[in-house]
């Protein structure tokens, strides 16, 4: 059976449905295909499980440190794994059926499930279905990245997905990979009462950081009781009678460490391996990217990719920015482009990194004269007074320009903070600007405008 469509939209991730609303609200007649479920990495394994677990854990936290703030609880603090994970699941179910309520009720669109792939440049096959359409977007998200690591085929790992699974607490979580998705969860389980270790192949956490951000991450991380492992440049599996054994090549700490349970946290793959789109025309590059302008357009005419599978980006936001761009290019008359977006995220261990633009290091290498601000978290009234005094904020600037060229907040309500500054970059507006602002006490914002005012050129490479 075939059918003709104005537009066909390939996934009900991030960036899908609201496209698709535009679309039918324009007058199109639209088709959304979805294999799986509705919503995306971000409603079912990623952000809403996830920070919904974030918050269980720092319940359990702050019970623990009840006495620090004058409150007397009796006994032992326990955590009940499977009210926890029914929670988390209780989240998901609602936002995933969210979705797809409004997109099944959307006039002008029609849903379909099952798996699509391209058989022309203008032709999808769904099972029996045959679309056609002159205009199709590309939204089919990622999944975790399993290394190819002597033995890890031999043992029973767990990626993001799986670990969600989880109803009850692992003894020893082994966590390989010391970035975002694994640090996260290195403290949710940590909390949870696991005990748990980070094997990151190279020297330092989040390498991508800062190395003072980097270091006060693994400080907070260390202070929980999680074992740090870096420059594992060797590691491998094998089953262990208590688990798994993961051999460690460190150049401090025992050779091999045994854990009940493995994560596998080293990174993510797009799922484009089975959309045909080389029958399409559509370029990836070797990681399997789909390959786009700064339009968001493929190689194949008519053809767009948004979302984690395009490269662009790898988080909801950017996800959602791409069908910003590509709605407003289509149906507004504008010319927005990837590039001009401000780069901008966070890290949700407790206390959250916010942090937007360039790094100290990535503005150091561009040869611009600089002003760097920084005021330890110690020194923000909000986390005093809340008993959360971990961290440091620190602002980049050009010194010619004066325009804020980076920022990271690592420290209570960071991830909030960080917007203002995100806001400056975006209005293309002198630090000076907000440096006279008026922010509301007591909030961590309000020591923005004094690190501006603060300002200093950084010290030269190697001075003490």
């Amino acid at each position: 059976m075939s059918q003709s469509f104005d537009a066909l939209i390939i996934g009900a991730g991030q960036a899908g449905p609201p496209l698709a609303g535009r679309l039918t609200a324009a007058g199109m007649n639209v088709a959304l295909i979805e294999r799986h479920l509705f919503g995306g990495t971000c409603v079912n394994t990623g952000c809403t499980p996830t920070k919904t677990l974030v918050a269980s854990a720092y319940a359990a936290h702050l019970a623990r440190r009840a006495a620090d703030y004058g409150v007397a609880i009796a006994g032992e603090i326990g955590v009940d794994m499977q009210r926890v994970k029914a929670r988390a699941s209780a989240v998901v179910a609602n936002s995933r059926h969210s979705v797809e309520a409004w997109l099944k009720g959307m006039e002008g669109l029609t849903v379909l499930h099952g798996q699509a792939c391209f058989e022309t440049p203008d032709t999808l096959r769904v099972g029996d279905e045959r679309l056609t359409a002159p205009k199709i977007f590309i939204n089919v998200g990622g999944r975790a990245r399993v290394p190819d690591m002597p033995g890890v085929h031999e043992i029973d790992y767990l990626t993001n997905t799986s670990l969600l699974a989880l109803d009850s607490l692992p003894r020893h979580l082994v966590i390989v990979g010391g970035s975002y998705i694994g640090l996260e969860f290195a403290q949710i389980y940590r909390r949870f009462g696991a005990a748990v270790t980070v094997l990151e192949k190279g020297p330092r956490l989040v390498a991508h950081e800062d190395e003072d951000v980097s270091a006060a991450i693994q400080d907070i991380l260390e202070a929980e009781g999680i074992q740090v492992r870096t420059r594992a440049e060797c590691i491998a599996f094998r089953p262990h009678a208590d688990g798994v054994a993961v051999q460690v090549d460190c150049s401090e700490g025992e050779p091999e460490v045994v854990g009940s349970h493995v994560l596998l946290a080293v990174g993510r793959r797009p799922n484009t391996d089975d959309l045909g789109l080389d029958r399409a025309g559509v370029a990836t590059d070797e990681r399997g990217y789909i390959t786009v302008d700064d339009q968001l357009r493929t190689s194949a005419p008519g053809i767009w990719a948004l979302g984690d599978c395009n490269g662009r980006g790898a988080f909801t936001h950017t996800s959602y920015n791409d069908f910003e761009i590509v709605a407003a290019n289509l149906l507004d008359g504008a010319e927005r482009k990837v590039s001009d977006r401000i780069p901008g995220y966070a890290l949700y261990i407790d206390p959250p990194l916010g942090r937007v633009g360039m790094t100290e290091a990535q503005a150091r290498g561009s040869g611009r004269p600089l002003l760097v601000g920084t005021r330890p978290m110690s020194r923000v009234g909000r986390a005093i007074e809340k008993g959360e005094t971990q961290g440091f904020m620190k602002i980049v600037a050009d010194a010619e320009t004066q325009r804020i060229l980076g920022a990271a907040i690592l420290g209570t309500g960071g991830d909030e903070a960080i917007h203002g500054l995100l806001d400056m970059i975006n209005a293309d507006q002198p630090y000076t600007t907000m440096q006279w602002a008026v922010p509301i006490h007591p909030t961590v914002s309000e020591l923005i405008p004094t690190v501006l005012g603060g300002m200093q050129p950084p010290p030269t490479a190697g001075a003490e």
